[in-house]
């Protein structure tokens, strides 16, 4: 068989714009975290309305689930989904497999990278480290780019495998003081920190996080291939509310019934399972609303300008832009608001500054200008 040969191209019928939206609100909701916004809330006293949405709005301190702890796995999830639209708009451009696997390669390294040099850049923070998002996704990514030619049931058997050899390797590691699976600075992933960090306690983010949610963005895959198949719009529905509950039931019940708990922090099989699970459900009712019902047409445009620079507003934020961004409304905030309290002007500020990089992507964005990797 000639190695150049081209693949055929896919029948994509049209451009699926609940991909945009969903990575779009995801990149959002990180963008206004970036300002501080989320934890000015939290802090607001006399207010259960406001409490309950600042607890959501940040990570789960160990055993639970909180609204944000389902971020990072939406958004190596939607990049799942956008990799069989991305290999296929690159096939018919011309490019044979050789090519698009010498790109995806050269792409997750360069994820790597990034993820690295931003962990790299605070004061006295040299080290090689796994637990930034662009670090994760640079193996994910490949990963599931790898699997992609595969079966569906190949591709499942294989996620269903990484998620229980990971939780039997923290439930059997033979090491003493790190053999307890569930307790925090005990468990396998505190000691391959160890390893990676060179410090006698480490981060309580588990650069083996890597391993298990490569099930995020492989199910993103699959669920990409779904959406581009022929299928009728009500099957793809169909088949993705089944997936999403059988993901949440298996996940809750794991913890539920005391097997494995839900742990963000060391990516345990039961989180990956209900935070993927609510990926699903999530991809399932952007695609209802804007592809199908056409509800949120108009308004789905506002999140879909984020989703088009996603990388870039990303690495705008983590290398300090909002801080930036917030400098040029600090003077006008409080001299409008300081009158109403530090809190007030704080929070005006973050509420400014989230808007401001809105309108950064969406400067990008009217002038076509979409930075990639």
């Amino acid at each position: 068989m000639d190695k150049n040969a081209k693949d055929p191209a896919p029948v994509i019928a049209e451009r699926v714009t609940s991909i945009d939206f969903f990575r779009g609100v995801t990149m959002f909701l990180l963008i206004g975290e970036s300002t501080r916004l989320f934890g000015q809330i939290n802090s607001i006293e006399g207010s259960s309305i406001t409490k309950f949405f600042g607890t959501q709005l940040s990570h789960h301190e160990w055993h639970g689930l909180h609204f944000w702890d389902l971020i990072q796995p939406f958004f190596m999830f939607i990049v799942g989904v956008a990799i069989p639209f991305a290999v296929a708009n690159r096939i018919r451009k011309g490019d044979t497999h050789q090519q698009i696997l010498h790109h995806a390669i050269k792409r997750a390294l360069l994820l790597l990278f990034l993820g690295w040099a931003l962990y790299c850049i605070g004061p006295g923070q040299i080290g090689f480290r796994l637990q930034d998002v662009l670090a994760q996704l640079s193996v994910t990514y490949l990963v599931a780019f790898l699997l992609m030619r595969k079966s569906f049931s190949f591709q499942l058997i294989f996620t269903l495998a990484i998620l229980l050899l990971t939780d039997l390797s923290y439930r059997y590691f033979p090491v003493d003081g790190f053999n307890h699976p569930w307790e925090a600075y005990h468990n396998l992933g505190a000691w391959v920190n160890i390893q990676i960090e060179g410090v006698p306690k480490p981060s309580i983010w588990a650069s083996l996080n890597a391993i298990p949610t490569i099930a995020h963005t492989v199910w993103g895959v699959l669920f990409g291939q779904l959406l581009m198949s022929d299928r009728p719009a009500k099957k793809k529905i169909q088949l993705m509310l089944i997936a999403g509950v059988a993901a949440l039931l298996i996940g809750f019940s794991l913890d539920w019934l005391d097997i494995t708990p839900i742990i963000k922090k060391i990516a345990t099989s039961s989180f990956v399972f209900a935070s993927g699970g609510w990926a699903i459900l999530a991809l399932c009712l952007s695609y209802w609303l804007i592809d199908v019902k056409k509800l949120f047409a108009n308004g789905s445009k506002f999140f879909t300008i984020v989703g088009m620079n996603c990388i870039f507003i990303y690495l705008f934020f983590e290398l300090g832009g909002a801080d930036l961004v917030s400098k040029i409304f600090v003077p006008f905030t409080k001299v409008l608001f300081s009158g109403n309290g530090d809190l007030t002007v704080e929070m005006i500020t973050s509420l400014a500054a989230w808007g401001g990089m809105w309108y950064i992507c969406y400067w990008l964005y009217k002038n076509r200008i979409f930075i990639k990797i």
